[in-house]
């Protein structure tokens, strides 16, 4: 696992996000920080980003990073299996990942959050590395916290 203890202050980077959102009622604004600020605070992604959940698939919608599969479907790839089992995904080693969409050839690990609101998805936060076993443990939490606020802000 790839740890940013003493490099990154997930917690400050938490509240960062929270007060990015707090005061702005815009979906499409606040998911275009959110992604900005992923992107430009944690080191060694390819992309962080948001698919919005439409018409029965996953839609691109704000992100950082290089461009991306527009249209994902559920129980396809981590993005859609996410999103259809309603649980956050880590993967260390996407090539090891039945079904991979590999919409960045770069990419090595992935970690997706659903974004469910009264029981239903509403999104998922996609963030891609080319480093393998990116994502640690409290990286993923504050991914999901990540998540956590900006569904709270939109009620």
């Amino acid at each position: 696992m790839h740890d940013l203890t003493g490099t990154t202050d997930l917690t400050l980077l938490a509240q960062q996000a929270q007060a990015l959102i707090e005061d702005e009622a815009d979906d499409i604004a606040n998911l275009a920080n959110l992604s900005s600020l992923i992107y430009t605070s944690l080191p060694d992604l390819n992309w962080a980003g948001f698919y919005l959940y439409k018409e029965g698939h996953l839609v691109l919608g704000p992100f950082q990073g290089k461009p991306a599969c527009v249209h994902l479907y559920l129980n396809k790839g981590v993005c859609g299996t996410a999103a259809a089992q309603k649980k956050t995904l880590n993967i260390p080693d996407v090539h090891a990942f039945e079904g991979h969409v590999a919409c960045d050839s770069a990419s090595q690990s992935e970690c997706v959050v659903p974004m469910i609101v009264d029981g239903n998805v509403i999104g998922v936060l996609d963030v891609d590395s080319p480093i393998p076993n990116r994502f640690d443990h409290a990286t993923q939490l504050f991914l999901e916290a990540i998540v956590d606020a900006y569904i709270k802000n939109r009620i």
